[in-house]
């Protein structure tokens, strides 16, 4: 490369590259305390989860809401390790069965029990709800409750979003006749009555379905045909909120550009739709895990919940019907919790969705 007198590469004739020789260190002086500041002000990139995040721990509703949701997580999850009884267990005093055990008042001790202290004295722990109609503490059955409710919303959750976020993004991105015929299935799925479904499939998978032996032998047909019905009708609502948003991100400039570099649909849809209809996916999911337990709550009350004697929040409730004038406490601990678990995803949704959608921002 030719240099100049100065020892600095001559510049083409047609070159972009800029000429050094016009230039000196002088010209180059350190930036100015103002000018300092003014970088400070501009602050650090952030992405979308982070500048969501940060005005979702600005909203006191949602953040007591997680926090009610972490305390029940990790109270179903450590408290049956500490407590000495199990969900099925009727409780024998001094390897009997004890006739007074049944419908305790909570914190309360059987007669038999109190001899027992204090003939062994021995401390026996607390019926801390106390126990039901057949001398099983009703502490663990709540609990163990707890976490089948739980889990049919989070799994409800979780097939609706893959189903209707497929389905959507398959609808919203090809459109035409693909979208028309997609979208008239969506609406005769949208005409079918969940209730008589869920029904109907528990009355035949209780005669056909043999579950014996398998992990899911403990939840029983009914549960089974639940989770059935959440995969073939509960994402249809999903997937019409993926395909509007997509039918309006598509048309987006980035879109096209990516589709004239030959980018594969798979990989526009993954990399530059979805995320930027994150928004609205995570808002749907976060709203739908309160109405899956609040579906499997009124079927678990109607007795078409998990089979005996694994308890839901439903079914305790629906078993403390009998005795309800009696007994108050046995219908109003699972209540309480129901509430308390709906409402408080319910709030956490509307606090993501105030976080989250651009729309809504000041």
């Amino acid at each position: 490369m030719e240099r100049d007198a100065k020892g600095m590469p001559q510049r083409g004739l047609f070159s972009a590259q800029v000429d050094l020789s016009k230039f000196s260190f002088e010209d180059f002086s350190p930036a100015s305390a103002e000018e300092k500041k003014q970088q400070e002000v501009l602050g650090e990139s952030s992405t979308f989860l982070k500048d969501g995040m940060r005005r979702l721990m600005k909203n006191p509703l949602a953040v007591a809401s997680m926090i009610t949701l972490i305390a029940i997580v990790l109270i179903i999850l450590i408290a049956p390790m500490l407590i000495p009884y199990d969900y099925s267990e009727i409780i024998k005093v001094g390897g009997k069965r004890d006739k007074g055990m049944s419908n305790l008042a909570p914190m309360a001790y059987s007669q038999a029990e109190t001899a027992y202290m204090e003939k062994t004295g021995e401390k026996l722990f607390p019926h801390i709800m106390g126990t039901d109609k057949l001398g099983r503490d009703y502490f663990v059955r709540v609990l163990y409750g707890t976490r089948v409710s739980l889990a049919v919303g989070c799994v409800a959750a979780i097939m609706v979003l893959i189903i209707g976020c497929i389905y959507g993004s398959i609808a919203g991105y090809f459109g035409g006749i693909v979208d028309l015929v997609m979208m008239r299935i969506v609406d005769v799925i949208y005409s079918l009555p969940d209730m008589l479904i869920i029904i109907l499939l528990s009355v035949v998978l209780k005669q056909s379905l043999n579950l014996d032996g398998t992990p899911l032998a403990a939840l029983g047909p009914n549960m089974v045909s639940m989770f059935i019905v959440f995969a073939l009708l509960y994402w249809v609502g999903m997937a019409r909120l993926v395909r509007g948003q997509i039918l309006t991100v598509k048309q987006n400039e980035y879109v096209l550009a990516a589709q004239c570099i030959g980018t594969k649909p798979g990989r526009i849809l993954r990399k530059h739709i979805l995320p930027n209809c994150l928004s609205v996916i995570i808002i749907s999911t976060a709203l739908q895990v309160p109405s899956a337990i609040f579906t499997e709550s009124y079927l678990s009350f109607l007795g078409m919940g998990v089979s005996a004697p694994m308890p839901s929040l439903g079914s305790l409730a629906n078993a403390a019907r009998e005795g309800l004038s009696s007994y108050p406490h046995l219908f109003i601990f699972p209540a309480i919790v129901i509430c308390l678990i709906v409402l408080s995803f319910n709030l956490l949704g509307d606090g993501l969705r105030d976080a989250f959608d651009p729309k809504l921002q000041r």
